[in-house]
Formats: structure tokens, sequence, C-alpha cells
């Protein structure tokens, strides 16, 4: 009789540790988000880009705009545990624009790892936040900066056989982007290699320069 007590008492106690871990597991919450989709659109006119599937920048910019030019919206789903992040990229069909006027100073182009801006300033990818956090707080006070935070455009782009860390650079700027605002109007643009020059390499010491000038 004992014997049978104390086995329906570890049964109990096992189905009671498995109701606890169910009841955990429904517990977690998928949090799901949506940048760049606007007002007045909704995810119907949106199509999946399965960035997997590409191995070079080109095909992958060609594909994104081919999603464009049939009215649709470019959608990137990102997920990470229980955080879902669909991000709309504002790409424009470029078969219906001879031109698109974009002032320098509302955008932020990012090439591989490097920031730059106005093409003047050259910032390391790992400064992204900064960047965006002075763009967003500029209010037009300084020339260089964005005049207004709804304006701000970010250009993505890679070298052709680079594009690993092309969604890791997707989830820092929606982390960054986050942090700044609660608004989910986050406008980027997949975008043609862009020649960014090198960050200009600091003066050599004077003793350099003149050991250099004495081997001459």
């Amino acid at each position: 009789m004992v014997t049978n007590i104390k086995i329906s008492s570890l049964i109990i106690l096992i189905l009671g540790v498995f109701s606890c871990q169910n009841a955990e597991k429904k517990l977690i919450k998928i949090i799901e988000t949506d940048f760049g989709l606007f007002q007045n659109e909704n995810d119907s006119i949106a199509v999946e880009l399965e960035y997997t599937e590409y191995n070079n920048w080109k095909d992958l910019l060609e594909r994104t705009e081919q999603i464009a030019c049939n009215d649709s919206l470019p959608k990137i789903t990102l997920k990470n545990d229980n955080v879902v992040n669909r991000i709309y990229l504002r790409n424009p069909c470029w078969e219906n624009f001879g031109c698109i006027l974009i002032k320098q100073r509302n955008t932020i182009q990012i090439h591989n790892d490097t920031i730059s801006k106005v093409d003047r300033f050259y910032y390391p990818l790992d400064s992204l936040a900064s960047v965006l956090k002075k763009d967003f707080q500029n209010n037009g006070k300084i020339p260089s900066w964005s005049r207004n935070p709804e304006k701000l455009l970010i250009f993505l782009s890679y070298d052709s056989d680079n594009i690993s860390t092309f969604p890791k650079t997707l989830s820092k700027i929606v982390n960054a982007y986050e942090k700044l605002t609660d608004s989910v109007v986050l406008k980027i643009w997949l975008n043609e290699k862009l020649d960014i020059p090198p960050p200009p390499q600091p003066p050599k010491e004077p003793e350099e320069i003149e050991l250099i000038e004495d081997e001459k």
C-alpha cells in the first residue's frame, strides 16, 4: 500500500513538472513588428524577398526591382527566437522614373561595413546607433545632417560577392531605430554598389617623413 502511494506521488510530481513546462511554453509571446509599411498599405501587396537564395548583390538587387516593378513591396522577414521583424523595402521601380531627387543630407549610406554621410564623413558600422541619433536630433541645425527624421532614408549596398553580413546589418538598423523612436516608418533602399573612398589616413609622424626623405 505504501509502495503504491509512493508511486502515485512520483507520477503526480512528474505530471506537475510537465504541466509547468507546458505552461511556460504557452506564456512565450511572439513579438511581430512591421517596419517600412505605410498607413495606407497592407501586407497583401508585399512579396517575400528570399535573400538566402542569392549569392551576390547584383542578383538580389535585380529581384528587388522586379518586385517593385510589379506594383508590390519587397519584404524581408527576420526571425530571432520570439521576435519577428518584417522589413518592407522602399525601392522604387526605376522603369517608371528618370530620376528621383533626394537631398543627400537626408540619407545614410551603408556599404559593406562602412557608413557615410554626404560623401564626406565616414564611420564604422558599430557607430550606426550614434549616426542615427545625430540625424534624428539634428532638426536642420547642421546642414550636413537630416532636416527631419521622417525624411531619413537609408541606402544599403554591398560588393557583389560580399553579402553574408546582410541580415546582420538589417538587424542592427532595426535595433538602433527601435531604441530611438516608437515610429516604424523605417525607409530602407537596397542600392547599387557605391564607390566610397576609404577614410582619410592620419598624417605620418614627422620622424617617419624625415626617414623616408633620407632614404630617397
